[in-house]
Formats: C-alpha cells, structure tokens, sequence
C-alpha cells in the first residue's frame, strides 16, 4: 500500500510538472506567433522547446502586442526588426542573429524581468525596448547596468534623454519635446492659444503635457485646464465634458494609439468638435487609417517617417504591406533602422561591446530608408528632420494610405531640446 500511494504522488507531481511546462511554452508563443519572421519565441527558448543556443548573438524586443499600441508597433514591430537580420545576412561575427521577443502588456516589471532573463542567461546584446516610457525607463536602467545598448522607440518621454539619460540609450523616432515644439508652435502660430489637455495618465502622458505647455506658456497662450485618463479608457464623457466646460478653444490630446482613436471618436459623437479644435500631439498613420479620413481630416500630426516620402521608403513600404497588408508605421520603420543601425556597428568594430558599439555608433551618421545623416546625439537622442504634416481630405487622397500633406521639415536641431538645456548627468556642457 505504502509502494502505490507513493507511485500514485511520483505521477501525480510527473503530471504537474508536465502540464505547466507546456502551459509555460503556450505562453511563451502566444506572444510572438504573429510575428513569423521572429527566429524564436517570446520567452527566449528558440521554437520547439529546445534549449537555446548559446553561440547565436540575440536581440531583444519588448512591446505592446496586445493592447492599444500594438497596432502602431507589436508583432509588425518584431517582423520588421527580422526583416533587417535577414537584409543583413542574419549572421553577424561568424554567428548567427536571433530575435527575441515579448508582450510587455504595458507593465515596467515584467519588460525589466524579460531583459534581466535574456541578458543573464541567453546572450542578449542589444535591446529595442518599444511603446510605453514607463517601461522604457526600466528597460534602459537595467540595460545600463548590464553595459548593453537599448534603442528606445515608441516610448515618447523627453526624459530619456535627459533626466534619466543613460550611456547606453538611444532613442529613436522622436520624443515628447520634439511633437510639442512642432506641432505645438504651429498651433500656436495659426492662433490656437487657450488649451485644455486630455493626458493618458502615465510618464509619456505627462511629459507631452508639460513639454507642449511649455511650448504655449512661451507663445503667450494659456492652458485653461487638464484631466488625466487611465491607460486603455474605455468610457472618455466625464473627461470631454470637463474639456467643454474649460471653455479652452483647443482640446490637446496628450496621448496616443488605441487612446487617441477613442477619444477622437468621442469627442465627435458628443460633439466636441463644433466649439473646440482636436489637436492631436502624436498621430499615427495607423490612427487615421482606424477613424477615417471624414473624422481626421484636417489633423495636424509630427511624425519622423511617412511611407510615401521618397523612393526608399515607398520600397520598405511595398515590402512590408506583402507581409502585412498595410503600411508601416514610423516605430515599425524605426525598429528596422534600429537594428540594422546596431548590426553596422557590431560589424564595423568586430565587437558586441556595449561601449565600442555606442562609441561607433554616436560618431558614424545614419543614412538608410529611415532616415538620411541622422546622428546620434551625446546624450543618445537622434537627431533627425521631423515633418508637420496635415490629414487630407477624403477628396484630396489618391487611395489607400494616402492621408498625408507635408506642410513642413524641421530640421533635428530646431526640433529637439538643445544640448545646452539638457540635465543629463554624463553630457559635457
């Protein structure tokens, strides 16, 4: 009797063990089955269950693939970082390149867990840490003790550069200072000067707010209120109501993605519009795809990269609406350059070295479909011409995803903070 009972325990825990190993590989890949070009699965284990190898040089990504930024990043984010390694030869240094990936699901713990993972066990030698600045500024602080570099991209904060500089960080695409300097002086310079802000409540949120009042409070305009919305807000009438009453005549949408769509939509519905003029502070392309040129028309957005500019981008463009059925979006352009960018300079230096690699990186400009003599800045920002652009009409759009007119370039050095403003600790002034 002794011998059953513990036969029957020994297959009992055999069975536990085996249920939540393939519960722990279900939802490993979950997270990156979307993305086929990804060499390996979310939880850094290469497809199939095997052991990783530990000779292959990684990269990691960690975004919002599942939530209300996975549209404007997510797996078409993992797929187009694959399509680099694959233009690059997938082989860097005599190994090969594999990319790993997870849903951070918009939460700092478990990005820093995941980076910590990879990097500690698994040969992680770049990060490319994606949309939300509160994950942003865990990913780069754990890449910074680790000597690894991160490109940050999606993750808006000004502060990355500046009060939570790190020697390893390089962010990419644009920043909160940058959308508010261009888009907010241009408001500012048609007239729009009584503001009401409608934040997403966390760190981009609240840096687009303060660096775009800035902006106003320069220009002689005045911020006549703001209320602060949670993350993914399925319910926006409390807060557009407060923005009505405000009596402001420019309701700025301090927010983004799926949150932005939202509250565009409501404030249509409840009909906002007709007293107060939506200005959008960070626009994606994907976000008039989703509302439609009829409700975006007119909108000014400050992107970094449009699919129609010149002949390179109009080729990645091609390349990626064959995968995915449509067009990219300046983070998933962003996060080809990215890596392409960092395999350069592995190459160049014949090092993975976390300080080489910067140190050839902020020296050597930056021309591909991304962008053209980009540099990357001491404090890690890139420095790169940024487009105000306008949301055509119905009317004025030839087809599908033609929904921009560029009003304006602006060149990196009138867009972002200058050196001389900067609070980052390590930057020589």
């Amino acid at each position: 009797m002794k011998y059953k009972n513990t036969t029957m325990a020994t297959s009992m825990l055999a069975m536990a063990v085996l249920l939540a190993a393939c519960g722990d590989q279900k939802a490993g890949q979950s997270a990156s089955s979307t993305a086929p070009a990804a060499s390996a699965t979310a939880s850094g284990a290469p497809e199939g269950g095997a052991a990783p190898n530990t000779d292959a040089i990684r990269i990691g990504f960690v975004t919002d693939m599942s939530g209300v930024y996975s549209d404007i990043d997510g797996n078409a984010g993992a797929a187009a970082i694959q399509m680099a390694i694959d233009d690059f030869g997938g082989t860097v240094l005599g190994k090969k390149v594999e990319l790993v990936s997870a849903d951070h699901q918009n939460k700092a713990d478990i990005a820093a867990s995941k980076a910590r993972e990879w990097v500690d066990q698994q040969n992680l030698q770049v990060m490319i840490s994606g949309t939300n600045s509160g994950v942003a500024f865990a990913t780069t602080k754990l890449m910074a003790e680790r000597k690894k570099p991160v490109f940050v991209i999606g993750a808006g904060s000004s502060r990355l550069t500046n009060e939570d500089c790190t020697p390893y960080t390089v962010h990419y695409a644009y920043d909160t200072a940058a959308l508010a300097r261009v888009a907010g002086q241009a408001l500012m310079e048609r007239g729009d000067k009584d503001w009401f802000f409608l934040t997403a409540d966390y760190a981009f949120g609240a840096s687009l707010e303060k660096d775009a009042t800035d902006i106003v409070t320069q220009g002689g305009g005045k911020v006549l209120g703001s209320v602060k919305h949670p993350l993914g807000a399925s319910d926006f009438s409390s807060f557009l109501l407060q923005a009505q009453q405000s009596k402001a005549k420019v309701l700025a949408m301090a927010n983004a993605g799926g949150d932005f769509i939202n509250s565009v939509k409501a404030a249509n519905e409840f009909g906002v519009t007709k007293d107060m003029k939506l200005a959008g502070l960070l626009v994606f392309i994907n976000d008039v795809h989703a509302l439609g040129l009829k409700d975006a028309k007119g909108l000014l957005a400050t992107t970094s990269w449009y699919w129609d500019h010149d002949d390179d981008t109009r080729k990645f463009a091609k390349r990626f609406e064959e995968k995915f059925q449509r067009k990219p979006s300046m983070l998933q352009a962003a996060d080809y350059s990215a890596a392409l960018t960092w395999l350069n300079a592995v190459k160049a230096v014949g090092s993975t070295d976390g300080d080489k690699v910067m140190e050839h990186m902020k020296k050597t400009p930056i021309n591909d479909m991304f962008v053209k003599d980009g540099k990357i800045r001491e404090d890690g920002r890139l420095m790169q011409t940024m487009y105000l652009m306008q949301v055509k009409s119905p009317e004025e759009s030839k087809g599908p995803w033609d929904y921009y007119q560029e009003l304006k370039a602006v060149p990196g050095d009138q867009a972002y903070l200058p050196l001389s403003e900067t609070k980052c600790s390590f930057v020589k002034k």
